[in-house]
């Protein structure tokens, strides 16, 4: 059995290893643009606040390793065109300029994602950067060594981590976004607002509510931007706008969202019976709506790109979807998410009920005992748990996980409130905060 794989970060990199071990008659071939695999981008802000000194710590794979596997590894090879239904792939070396043509039995595309460019005025200056893989991460920390002001544009987490480290190494940092606050898409206001007030105690300009309009330069070189509210000058700019499928080569080819994802069923299965996607590049069943979304995520891909390799043959392991669980930590927040927001659920037009609470931890007669915010989302009618979110000046964010699983299962309020949950002073109290959020809903109710 001949396996093609396209693209080697997390979901490649797990498929790999997978049919590897799995398949081992199999002849595994990867092709990679890249000369790396595996690069953990979302350590890329540690790194470049110093707190990572080596990135090669944020690679948890090599060629190497998986050339030990048996894997034919195929580094700065560029597939250029593919025929799915005739089983043939055009590939191109980036080095030699050499091209050839290849077939396949099995396919897994995991090709990923790549930043959202939009084409701003003054776009091409020099010093306006993308954050996505190992070579960006040292291009961003060379030209900021240099830098005195500092925009990032696009306030979702991968922004905010780098607002914070530069911040941190002494930079005058703008964070420009055209949604009125941050991480919209993960916090609903409450949790977005104290974040935000951290951020200006310590001097960051938040230009929130502003569309780029263009880039000015001088000299090749970017020296402001200009949005419909205002100007900031600027030596460096980071793009952090979003990110899109790496999918142009399987256009007309197979099942797609609107915004290019590969539809992929619960064993990561494309519209072609031998073709798989894992990853960046294609759908994922986002649980609390029940709809195919697009949410890129590491967690998703190496899950993803697992059960892919898993059913290359025959259907074995069925994905169980997302809730788009997420965590950061900023200064002293510790947040973390999952599900659907307050904001989301309304703009969906869900009718929707939450429940919040305000609390220490821990019982008082502890040393400490560190308040913490906890607000749950759920069906107004059916009290079916949609998406929770969690604050704390210490690390409570295990708990979102247990969240997670809540809404996995349909779990309602009701349910949550008696669930049983250990009790130790050094970690909570009798009634566990998950217990004593949905229980006073239940109050509420009854």
């Amino acid at each position: 059995m001949k396996v093609a794989v396209i693209g080697c970060t997390h979901a490649g990199t797990a498929a790999i290893v997978e049919t590897a071990k799995r398949y081992p008659e199999a002849e595994i071939t990867v092709y990679e643009r890249n000369d790396n695999i595996s690069f953990l981008s979302c350590g890329i802000a540690l790194y470049v606040g110093g707190v990572v000194k080596d990135a090669q710590g944020l690679f948890y794979s090599s060629p190497e390793k998986m050339k030990e596997l048996g894997v034919k590894m195929h580094m700065l090879h560029d597939v250029t065109d593919i025929d799915i239904e005739n089983h043939t792939l055009h590939v191109r070396d980036l080095q030699t300029d050499e091209q050839r043509e290849d077939t396949f039995d099995k396919l897994i595309i995991t090709t990923g994602s790549w930043p959202i460019v939009p084409k701003f005025e003054g776009v091409d200056l020099n010093n306006i950067l993308l954050c996505k893989n190992y070579n960006h991460s040292n291009t961003i920390i060379e030209k900021a060594k240099d830098a005195t002001n500092i925009v990032v544009i696009g306030a979702g987490y991968i922004g905010i981590e780098l607002v914070e480290a530069f911040e941190e190494s002494g930079k005058h940092v703008t964070l420009v976004d055209m949604e009125d606050r941050i991480m919209p898409k993960y916090l609903d206001p409450e949790f977005t607002a104290p974040v935000e007030a951290s951020f200006q105690e310590r001097g960051v300009k938040l230009a929130l509510g502003e569309k780029v309009e263009r880039f000015e330069g001088t000299d090749g070189n970017v020296s402001a931007v200009v949005t419909n509210k205002g100007r900031y000058d600027a030596d460096l700019v980071i793009l952090c706008i979003g990110f899109k499928p790496n999918t142009e080569l399987f256009q007309g080819q197979l099942e797609m969202l609107d915004n290019g994802a590969i539809k992929v069923d619960a064993y990561m299965r494309a519209s072609h019976p031998d073709v798989m996607a894992a990853g960046d590049c294609c759908s994922v069943l986002y649980n609390p709506t029940g709809e195919q979304v697009y949410i890129p995520l590491a967690t998703n891909a190496v899950r993803m790109g697992t059960i892919a390799a898993c059913n290359l043959t025959e259907n074995r392991m069925r994905s169980l979807g997302t809730q788009g669980t997420s965590g950061i930590k900023i200064y002293e927040h510790h947040i973390a998410s999952t599900g659907l927001t307050e904001a989301a659920a309304e703009q969906l037009g869900m009718n929707v009920a939450t429940s919040t609470l305000v609390d220490t931890y821990r019982p008082t007669f502890m040393p400490t005992a560190e308040p913490l915010t906890l607000k749950v989302v759920y069906e107004a009618d059916t009290r079916r748990i949609l998406g929770a979110q969690l604050a704390s000046t210490i690390d409570l964010t295990p708990a979102i996980n247990t969240m997670s699983v809540c809404i996995q299962n349909n779990m309602t309020m009701d349910e949550l409130a008696v669930v049983d949950f250990f009790f130790q002073p050094h970690f909570n109290k009798p009634w566990n905060y998950l217990n004593a959020v949905a229980l006073q809903t239940w109050n509420e109710a009854h």
